[in-house]
Order: C-alpha cells, then structure tokens, then sequence
C-alpha cells in the first residue's frame, strides 16, 4: 500500500514498496538488503528512502518518464562543474513486473526543500556561483524543452488573462508587477542559450537551516534562456538585497536579461497563485511570496 507519504498526484501505473522491493532484487541485488520506505514524493515521480545513503524514483507518468532520461542521459555530465550536490543517477532501473519505464537509484540529498526551510540571505553568492556555473554552452543533442524554449511574448495573452483573475479575487496585483511583466515583454533576447535547470522553485531547492544543500527534479533541463533560471532570485531569496548580492556575484549580465529574469519570476508568481486559488494551498502560498517580493 502507499503511505501518506506518497500523496500526490495520482500514478498511471501503481507503485508501493514492494514493487521497488522486487525491482531491485532482481536488477541490482547488492541493494536488495536496504529497507525500503516510502518519503514525500514530487509531482513527476514516486520517491522512496533506499537505506539511508539513497533514494528509488519511480515515474508517475509516460511524460515524467521521458524527463528521468534526460536527468539519466545528461546529470553526470554537470555534476563535476557545479558546487552544489545533484541527484546524480547511480544505478538506472529498467521496466519489469508491470512497471512500464526506466528508474533510477540516486543519492539522499540532505536537507528540507527551501518551501520548508527558506534559503537565508547569506546564501546569494553560493545561488549565483551555482547558476554562473552551469549556465554555459551545450551541447547540440541537449534535451529540448519546448515548454521552456517559448519567449514570454507567447505566454502575455494566458497570463494577462490570469493577471485579471487575480485583480478580482485577491489585493495583490499592483503597478510594480505590470510594470515589471511590461519590461520583461519589451526586453530584447540577445543573450546566447545556455544549459539551464528550467524549474529553479522552492520545492526543488533542498536547504540545511537556510544553506543550500542540493538542487533537485531536473527533468526540465533544456539549453534555453539562463534568464528562466535567475527568476529564481525571487523565488528563493528572502529581500532585495540579497538579490542584489545574487546579481553582482553573477557577474556581467544585460539589463534586458535581468528584464527577462523577472519577467519570468512574474509568470511562475502569477501562475501558482492563480491555480493555487483553485485548490492548491501550497502553490498559492509560493506565488503569493514571489509576487509580494517583485
């Protein structure tokens, strides 16, 4: 059976500790001995405690699936560069006993997620030498991430529509964020693609009393605009000035590209308060921080 630990998102297939149980008996068996328990899953994949060195993660879906290959085909390539831990694959897993998709072991990653423990202010260089490390060149096979790869032109329709909503049933849209979504809309994209984390929230961000422990959930990791990934000044850093430290300590950059950066924190604000308020305690809560701080 799943524990309350596994709440989420429900699976298209079933997964409980026994079917990891067999996996691993069967693919990797000098882990087989570990005890298995279930721990607090993501919205993409079912996440298990493997002893008390590593995790089992087990896709929900076909579509989160194809993002654990790309953390399977591309995270080891990363991990010697940047000076945070990743989850780094140890083992990959493959489909048996029903269950459709490849897997991975990966290590425990210590820490709570920064929704849980915020990152401190003292934190903004580590943040910016993090993001200055990975946003170089790939590779001309990196995943593509459509989602990721639209200009925020494409999204001023959905999210003007969500700005309106947002004016009727809550207090906190102001000038400062149209402002802020406007300049980010006219800001010009001269900024070369890099390698970028894609999803940088608070709840995949792991902290150990607000220092940074590990990133996580890199599914959505693409060669796009690095302006997506320093949207998350706003969504982990606790005031301006240490924004301010964050942006000085990230070295040379455009205007138009910090233009862009909160441009985007704008839209992840935007967009989990407004599906939050349709149900999800836990996104509002983040969207309201992040727009409060712009």
């Amino acid at each position: 059976m799943l524990t309350a630990a596994m709440e989420g998102p429900p699976g298209e297939v079933h997964v409980d500790v026994d079917l990891v149980e067999v996996l691993l008996a069967q693919q990797h068996p000098n882990l087989s001995s570990l005890p298995v328990r279930a721990a607090e899953s993501g919205a993409d994949n079912f996440m298990f405690r493997l002893g008390e060195s590593f995790a089992v993660r087990m896709p929900r879906s076909a579509a989160a699936a194809r993002l654990l290959v790309n953390e399977q085909r591309w995270l080891i390539t990363l991990s010697d560069r940047l000076p945070l831990q990743i989850p780094v694959p140890i083992r990959v897993g493959q489909p048996a006993f029903g269950f459709p998709w490849r897997w991975s072991v990966v290590p425990w990653l210590v820490g709570a997620t920064a929704e849980v423990c915020p990152v401190a202010a003292s934190e903004a260089p580590r943040l910016a030498a993090f993001l200055r490390a990975l946003h170089v060149a790939a590779p001309a096979d990196a995943p593509r991430n459509f989602e990721r790869l639209s200009p925020l032109a494409t999204r001023a329709a959905a999210i003007g529509e969500r700005m309106r909503h947002l004016e009727r049933v809550t207090d906190i849209m102001n000038d400062r964020i149209r402002r802020a979504w406007s300049a980010a809309l006219d800001a010009p994209n001269g900024t070369p693609a890099t390698w970028i984390h894609g999803d940088l929230h608070a709840r995949n961000v792991l902290t150990l009393e607000g220092t940074i422990t590990g990133v996580i959930d890199w599914g959505d990791m693409t060669c796009g605009d690095p302006a997506i990934d320093l949207a998350c000044l706003w969504l982990l850093l606790p005031d301006e000035a240490a924004r301010k430290k964050a942006r000085q300590a990230y070295g040379e950059a455009s205007d138009a590209l910090w233009a862009r950066a909160r441009g985007w924190a704008v839209l992840f604000g935007i967009t989990l308060l407004d599906t939050g308020l349709a149900g999800n305690a836990r996104n509002a809560t983040m969207g309201e921080q992040v727009l409060r701080r712009i």
